[in-house]
């Protein structure tokens, strides 16, 4: 998967290589999906949820730009495999679930395979999580129709956010944005389809 799938397909950066390496997808995804764990599509996790296909996983990690022990905010956990990736990566990861089955499930699982470096909050990601912030870098994981004020508010100087921006209900433009003195620098990257961010963002 990691060499026809990700490097195959652009991924250069080593780290994000070997992290996805690591990490067993087939341990993230029910039992009955795993004979598809690596093929490089998403995957349903329930509470009609996806596991993001890797390649995504792998371009948006690499698109952040991450240095080891940097502080990263993931808003959308589902099965805890981003926050693997970003944990093997050596990050200090901060990561958000709304539905509560898959935020207690992913908190299990990341525990029993010893990430020390997650911390899972089950909560609306819209907020963020001002207590553990500010964060060298926020990854949302679920399709947003704007960038919820309090994640930048959250994001340092410098900082940087990853986010599919624009229809919760089709498809989104996967973009890149930089702090610089207060503002967004702005990169649009390609293409995509997630799930919906839902709470306040939607209203559900």
């Amino acid at each position: 998967m990691v060499e026809r799938d990700i490097k195959g397909r652009g991924i250069n950066d080593k780290r994000v290589l070997a992290a996805m390496m690591k990490v067993k997808r087939h341990l993230f995804v029910p039992p009955s999906e795993r004979s598809a764990a690596y093929s490089d599509h998403p995957l349903p996790i329930g509470e009609g949820q996806t596991i993001s296909q890797p390649y995504i996983v792998a371009l948006m990690t690499e698109e952040l730009k991450l240095k080891e022990g940097e502080r990263v905010l993931e808003i959308g956990t589902g099965s805890g495999y981003q926050a693997a990736v970003l944990a093997e990566m050596g990050m200090d990861v901060r990561t958000i679930e709304i539905r509560k089955g898959l935020a207690d499930s992913a908190q299990k699982r990341l525990k029993d395979l010893g990430y020390r470096n997650v911390k899972v909050k089950y909560g609306d990601g819209y907020f963020g999580w001002e207590e553990e912030g500010p964060f060298d870098a926020i990854m949302v994981t679920a399709a947003a129709n704007h960038i919820p004020p309090p994640l930048i508010k959250q994001l340092k100087e410098g900082g940087r956010l990853i986010i599919p921006l624009g229809s919760t209900t089709y498809y989104q433009t996967l973009t890149l944005m930089t702090k610089v003195k207060g503002e967004l620098d702005v990169r649009q990257i390609t293409g995509v389809a997630f799930v919906p961010m839902v709470g306040k963002m939607t209203g559900e």
